[in-house]
C-alpha cells in the first residue's frame, strides 16, 4: 500500500508540475520582443576567418518576425573576404541551411560546405549578438552524416527521457524502501513554475547606444524615428530623411540616419506590396535598397517602409547634376545590371530558389546612387513575384503598369504573352537600356556632353500611354545614339547592348544576366589608369531619394 501511495504521489508531482509549466508558457501577459540584430549589406571584411572579429556592420534593425534571431555570415572567394549580417526566421531555411544553433548567446562560426566557396555562418538570440563571431572551425552541420545523426537523436529522446524516469523511480523507490523504519521523507524543495519572471531571460548590464530600441516590441510599438525634411515626392508616397534614435550615450541622443518612405491610408495596397517583397529575405543584394522595417502609423493613418539613406540621390538627379567619366559609366551600369538580374534570377548566388521578381517600374528616379557610385534598385510599389501558382488570369490583371516614358512597345499596346513568365522580364530589360542611354549620355567619352535630358526628351514632360504609343509603336522611334558615341571601343560594346535590349521584339532582347556579364567583360577594357571624381556641375547636396 505504501509502495502505491508513493507511486501516486510521484507521478501526480510529475504532471502538476507539466500542467503549470504548460500554462505558464501560454500566459498571455509573457510577450517574446523582436530582436535588434546587426543588418548591413554583403561587404568586405578585415575578419581572417579565425578567432574572434567583429561585423564591422554600422546598421541595426528591429526583426519584423518576433521569431527571427541573429544571423552572419562569412565568405571567402579566392582572395576576396565579406561578411554580412541579417535578421533570419529559423524555421525557413537560408542559402538552402537549417539554422540548428540560434538557441546561443553568441554567435560561434561553423563551416558550410558545397557553398561553391569558403562559407560560414553562425545564429544567435541575444540582441545584436551578430556583432561579435567565434570561429570555431567545427565541420559542417549540413551534411547527410550529420542530419542523419540528428534524426536519430530526436528519434531516441523521448526514450532517453523515459528511461531516465523510470531508473529515478526505482532508486528513489530503493532509498524509500531501506527507510522503512516509518520516518518521513524530507521533500526537496519544487521548482516554482508559477512564477513567469522564471521564463523571461533579462540580463543586467551597463546601457548602450541602442538600449532604447532593444526595447521595443516591433508588434506593438513604433520606432523613435524624428522625420527631417521631405527628400522625394511620388504618385503613391513621400520619402523623408530622418533620424533613428539609437539610445543614450554619455548623456547625448546617438541617432543612425535612415529614410522613411510614407504612404497614406489610401494607399495601403502599394504600401503592402511592397513591404511583402521587401521582407523576402531572397531579395537581399548589394544592388537592391537595404530595408530595415516596416510599421503600420494607425494614429496618423499612414503606413511606413524604413530604408538604409543614400545622400547622393537617384540616378536621374545625380545625371542631372554630374559628367561622368568612361570608368563611372561602366561602374553604375554593371551594378544597374547586377541589380535586375538578381530580381529576375531564380536562385541566389548561392544556389538555393528563389522567386523571380519583376519591377515593372525601371527609371532612373527609381535608381539610387550610393556613396561608392553604384546603383540600387528602389521603389517596389509595382513588383510583381513571378510565383509559379500564378495562374493566366491573375498574370492579366496585374494591368498595364509603369511610368509611360519608359513602357516596352508591348506593354503599351498590352499583348505581353502571359504564358511566358520571361516576358514579364524583358519589359524590365526594355526600359533598363532607356537608363543606360541616360548614363551613355553624360559620360565625357562621347566627346560633347550635352545637358541631361530623359528618354525621348522632346515629349512632353509627363507623357501619356497615347504619346508614347505614337512615338514607340507608329514610328518605332528610340533615343538617338550619335555615331561618335561608338568611337570609344567602350562604348561601342555599350551602344549594342542598348540596341539589342530595345529591340521591338521581346524575345529577341538580351537578359539582364547577360548584360550583367557583357559589362563583367568590359572590365579591363580601355580602363582608365586611375579614377576620376566626376566633373560637378552644382555642389553635391542633393537629397531626392525616391521620385515617381
Amino acid at each position: 500500500m505504501e509502495l502505491l501511495r508513493f507511486s501516486a504521489f510521484w507521478c501526480g508531482t510529475i504532471l502538476f508540475g507539466s500542467i503549470v509549466l504548460e500554462q505558464t508558457e501560454a500566459m498571455p501577459g509573457l510577450v517574446r520582443w523582436s530582436r535588434l540584430c546587426k543588418f548591413c549589406d554583403v561587404r568586405p571584411t578585415s575578419c581572417s576567418g579565425t578567432g574572434t572579429c567583429t561585423s564591422d556592420c554600422d546598421r541595426s534593425a528591429i526583426c519584423v518576425d518576433r521569431d527571427e534571431v541573429c544571423v552572419s555570415i562569412w565568405r571567402k572567394t579566392d582572395d576576396n573576404i565579406t561578411m554580412d549580417t541579417v535578421c533570419h526566421n529559423p524555421a525557413l531555411r537560408l542559402y538552402g541551411l537549417i539554422l540548428d544553433d540560434y538557441n546561443s548567446s553568441r554567435c560561434e562560426m561553423r563551416e558550410r560546405k558545397g557553398m561553391g566557396s569558403i562559407f560560414f555562418i553562425c545564429s544567435c538570440s541575444e540582441d545584436e549578438c551578430n556583432d561579435g563571431v567565434v570561429f570555431t572551425h567545427i565541420p559542417c552541420l549540413s551534411s547527410p552524416a550529420s542530419q542523419v545523426g540528428s534524426v536519430i537523436l530526436v528519434s531516441l529522446g523521448p526514450l532517453l527521457l523515459l528511461a531516465v524516469l523510470v531508473i529515478s523511480f526505482f532508486y528513489w523507490y530503493r532509498v524509500y524502501s531501506q527507510r522503512n523504519s516509518g520516518g518521513k521523507r524530507k521533500k526537496s524543495p519544487q521548482r516554482d513554475f508559477s512564477d513567469g519572471q522564471a521564463i523571461i531571460m533579462s540580463e543586467e548590464g551597463s546601457e548602450s547606444s541602442s538600449t532604447l530600441a532593444n526595447n521595443l516590441n516591433h508588434n506593438t510599438e513604433l520606432l523613435p524615428i524624428e522625420l527631417d525634411g521631405q527628400v522625394g515626392k511620388g504618385r503613391f508616397a513621400e520619402v523623408y530623411k530622418a533620424k533613428l534614435k539609437q539610445g543614450t550615450s554619455a548623456g547625448e541622443h546617438a541617432f543612425e540616419t535612415v529614410a522613411v518612405k510614407i504612404f497614406p491610408d489610401e494607399e495601403y495596397a502599394s504600401w503592402k506590396n511592397e513591404k511583402d517583397i521587401f521582407s523576402d529575405a531572397d531579395l537581399r543584394h548589394e544592388n537592391v535598397l537595404h530595408f530595415l522595417t516596416a510599421e503600420e502609423r494607425k494614429v496618423e493613418r499612414q503606413y511606413w517602409l524604413i530604408t538604409a539613406f543614400h545622400p547622393r540621390g537617384n540616378l536621374q538627379e545625380y545625371l542631372t547634376n554630374h559628367i561622368i567619366t568612361w570608368e563611372d559609366l561602366w561602374v553604375l551600369g554593371e551594378s544597374l545590371a547586377q541589380g535586375v538580374a538578381h530580381l529576375h534570377s531564380d536562385h541566389t548566388p548561392c544556389g538555393q530558389y528563389k522567386v523571380p521578381i519583376v519591377h515593372r517600374d525601371i527609371k532612373s528616379s527609381n535608381i539610387l546612387v550610393k556613396n561608392d557610385l553604384t546603383c540600387c534598385l528602389c521603389d517596389f510599389g509595382l513588383g510583381l513575384r513571378l510565383d509559379n501558382s500564378l495562374s493566366v488570369d491573375e498574370l492579366a490583371n496585374s494591368g498595364q503598369v509603369g511610368t509611360a516614358r519608359y513602357m516596352a512597345p508591348e506593354v503599351l499596346e498590352s499583348r505581353i504573352n502571359l504564358e511566358n513568365i520571361e516576358s514579364f522580364k524583358q519589359t524590365d530589360v526594355y526600359s533598363m537600356a532607356l537608363v543606360l542611354w541616360e548614363i551613355t549620355s553624360r559620360c565625357d567619352a562621347i566627346g560633347e556632353v550635352k545637358e541631361y535630358e530623359p528618354p525621348f526628351g522632346k515629349v512632353r514632360d509627363h507623357p501619356c500611354v497615347e504619346s508614347m504609343k505614337d512615338s514607340v509603336l507608329r514610328d518605332r522611334g528610340r533615343p538617338e545614339v550619335p555615331t561618335g558615341w561608338t568611337n570609344h571601343p567602350g562604348l561601342q560594346v555599350v551602344c549594342s547592348t542598348i540596341d539589342e535590349c530595345w529591340d521591338h521584339d521581346p524575345e529577341a532582347r538580351l537578359t539582364a544576366q547577360c548584360v550583367a556579364e557583357r559589362f563583367n567583360d568590359m572590365e579591363d577594357l580601355d580602363k582608365l589608369s586611375g579614377r576620376s571624381d566626376s566633373q560637378e556641375k552644382i555642389p553635391e547636396d542633393v537629397s531626392v531619394v525616391d521620385e515617381k
